[in-house]
């Protein structure tokens, strides 16, 4: 891909992956996305790669965050400072960042142009769903779209309730499989090549997994059950050293159910909604 780069940097983030992804977009002029690692060994490396930049005749213009979680903003405070350069996210980055001065606040739609003898424009998505300030950038000439913590290439996306939202998830999943990209690079994991056919997948297996859900509040009865009561029956195929991440996931099936619906609860039980809760 062309004027496209990648680094990947040890980082505090979720099994099975070990390692964020940050990008260089761009030729003669660079942006850096996901300035992710905490780590002081990682970081030389990182500013490494980043300083190695100017030896090729390339001027980073700032650095740009997907989102706040910790695997990946875990340097941008240190990198920016350390590189002179700005730090663009999200307005719904700001507050969650306290302590990462936002230099550029990136809106659903916003094009970066980075010039060169190859100029380079960079759309901007919000995509929230997995967290309120998710983006991506999609780099349309080539079809590469930079997709943070929407997909892996490793592991699953946690969709933590606390945060996420279901079904803006899976809405923002279908807007990114209509794109017709050719390549998306994960945060997690190598690229992905023909990225629609999994946009769709994952797509399949949250709305399988719903199903699910379902059953087992019509297996609960009018009696219910609790979310320790559901999680061993819809996550029955899912190893239990795995069910406190899997909690959150059912969690978040069980509001968008209820926001729908589909389901109520009460007394710490949720059951399947009935015609007389309409």
């Amino acid at each position: 891909m062309r004027g496209v780069e990648a680094f990947a940097a040890r980082t505090p983030t979720l099994p099975p992956a070990t390692h964020t992804n940050s990008y260089a977009l761009g030729g003669r002029e660079v942006l850096l996305v996901e300035p992710a690692t905490p780590y002081e060994d990682e970081r030389r490396e990182w500013l490494a790669w980043a300083r190695g930049f100017a030896a090729q005749g390339r001027t980073i213009v700032a650095i740009a965050v997907t989102h706040h979680h910790a695997d990946h903003v875990g340097g941008a405070r240190f990198f920016a400072a350390e590189l002179g350069v700005p730090v663009w996210a999200h307005a719904e980055a700001a507050p969650r960042l306290p302590g990462v001065p936002i230099a550029r606040r990136l809106a659903d739609g916003d094009v970066v142009r980075l010039g060169g003898p190859e100029p380079m424009e960079i759309r901007v998505l919000h995509t929230p769903g997995h967290a309120p300030d998710h983006l991506c950038f999609l780099e349309e000439a080539q079809g590469v779209v930079v997709c943070g913590d929407m997909v892996a290439g490793v592991g699953t996306i946690l969709i933590d309730p606390r945060e996420g939202d279901m079904a803006v998830y899976l809405a923002q999943i279908e807007r990114l499989a209509a794109l017709g990209a050719r390549v998306a690079l994960p945060a997690h994991g190598g690229p992905i090549d023909a990225p629609e056919a999994l946009f769709r997948r994952y797509i399949a297996h949250r709305l399988g997994r719903e199903q699910k859900v379902a059953a087992a509040l019509d297996g609960a009865g009018e009696g219910g059950a609790t979310l320790d009561g559901l999680l061993p029956v819809v996550y029955a195929d899912t190893a239990p050293a795995l069910w406190p991440i899997a909690r959150l996931s059912l969690e978040a099936h069980l509001i968008k159910l209820e926001r729908e619906g589909r389901a109520r609860r009460g007394d710490d039980r949720w059951r399947r909604a009935s015609m007389s809760d309409a």
